[in-house]
């Protein structure tokens, strides 16, 4: 390569490496002043691979998508639920509403509303770097992202014709992979999870103490409290039931280090007294600090933005409305006019660990049950969803975009996962380089 290519090549890789910190430290500069020491941790994180940067960085993949990236579906219809940061991780198990243990979409503190193509891109950038990692070819990454988008698109023809409206991904309807992952879960009991988390004081239950726990004093100790009735107002199932047995809190604690999405933000613990006095049927919750969702830094319409109250109760409501029957426990409230979501930890909660997929065949098997899961929360959203926020007929406006025969975007889709792939991996190298040499501001 001659000296002047080395050069462009060079000034190309400096304009991408200031856009990627300019765009992550605009996103995160609050939290990052309020916690640098958090993320730290959340940034060495994602520099563990090319996957962990992908998953903590959605504001640059959606920052990328409006000011370079050529649109998929031009004429998509950008008022549509979306689970926002829909990667090959964000898939796992939960008990609904129903008491049903099902496999569906989860994680929602990016879900917002946008273009419902955002989603398959990004899931299909994440496919081609999980196939990356496990060694896999080109030809069989494309295979994977096409066994995930003609699950998707011929499950939206299903919902359009008026067939699987009750659709859930269960023992009896997902395949040999995922129905190892559920009963997995369903092997797993209350009591084990209360006893790993809590231990008995003088007959009652109280948090265990430990690293990434806070105790609370009793200031902060009340306002949480108030906060949690604030909620119940939220709480369908709570409605008439606060004076009774169920409901009332017997612990509450602080946490850190949970994860990568959650650096900076404030998380409490609460151990509610389940629907008897008995120790072996107590719930714990989580009270998270609402996030601003990625693809609202990039969508424009002050009609959904203002919609919200706040981003506890945006998490919420995308929650009910990709995820139905959802979380009976789920809703939200305020703390010093910052939004909290509210919902079960839940003791048969299992994700999809892809370092267990080693065979091809079983993780394009697999890849079209999560296409049916990822076709089922766009296109049932309008069940739940307030119709002032998401258009008529979802379904109508997905599969039109789509069109029949869906090769063209089909090829649109799979073109973007394998360029995108590309670019988070020379993206994962260049954050580490700027991260390491002390380029970000506030770290």
């Amino acid at each position: 390569m001659s000296t002047q290519a080395n050069d462009v090549e060079g000034e190309e890789e400096l304009t991408r490496r200031r856009h990627i910190v300019e765009v992550l430290h605009d996103s995160f500069a609050p939290l990052m002043a309020a916690d640098p020491a958090a993320f730290r941790t959340r940034f060495r994180k994602m520099a563990a691979e090319p996957f962990a940067f992908y998953r903590g960085s959605a504001p640059l993949f959606y920052a990328d998508l409006v000011e370079g990236v050529a649109p998929v579906v031009s004429s998509s219809p950008s008022d549509i639920w979306i689970q926002g940061d829909l990667h090959a991780e964000n898939y796992g198990t939960y008990l609904d509403a129903n008491g049903f243990l099902v496999f569906d979409v989860n994680d929602f503190d990016e879900a917002y509303l946008g273009p419902f193509w955002w989603d398959l891109a990004r899931m299909a950038a994440s496919l081609a770097l999980i196939g990356f990692a496990k060694a896999l070819s080109d030809d069989a990454i494309v295979e994977m992202i096409t066994a995930f988008v003609s699950s998707y698109a011929a499950q939206v023809r299903r919902f359009a014709m008026g067939a699987d409206q009750e659709l859930t991904l269960s023992l009896t309807s997902v395949q040999a992979p995922l129905r190892a992952v559920l009963n997995e879960a369903r092997s797993q009991s209350r009591s084990a999870f209360l006893d790993a988390a809590t231990f008995d004081e003088q007959g009652n239950r109280r948090f265990r103490r430990g690293p990434g726990v806070r105790v609370l004093d009793d200031t902060e100790y009340q306002t949480v409290l108030d906060a949690y009735d604030r909620y119940l107002d939220t709480v369908p199932t709570a409605t008439g039931t606060t004076a009774s047995i169920s409901f009332s809190v017997k612990d509450i604690v602080a946490r850190s280090g949970l994860g990568i999405g959650s650096a900076g933000l404030r998380v409490y613990s609460l151990l509610i007294e389940g629907r008897t006095q008995a120790l072996d049927d107590d719930v714990i919750l989580s009270m998270k600090q609402g996030g601003v969702a990625a693809p609202s830094r990039v969508v424009p319409d002050d009609r959904i933005r203002t919609y919200f109250e706040h981003d506890g109760q945006r998490t919420a409501m995308s929650q009910r409305a990709l995820q139905s029957p959802s979380d009976p426990w789920l809703g939200y409230t305020q703390i010093d006019d910052v939004g909290f979501v509210v919902q079960e930890i839940s003791p048969y909660s299992n994700d999809l660990a892809w370092s267990d997929l080693a065979d091809p065949d079983d993780v394009l098997v697999v890849l079209e049950d999560l296409g049916r899961a990822a076709a089922k929360a766009h296109c049932l959203c309008d069940a739940v969803a307030d119709e002032r926020l998401s258009g008529p007929r979802v379904i109508d406006s997905i599969s039109v975009a789509i069109g029949s025969p869906c090769e063209r975007f089909l090829g649109q889709i799979v073109q973007f996962g394998l360029a995108y792939g590309r670019r988070a991996r020379r993206d994962h190298r260049i954050f580490v380089d700027a991260f390491r040499n002390g380029e970000f501001p506030d770290l």
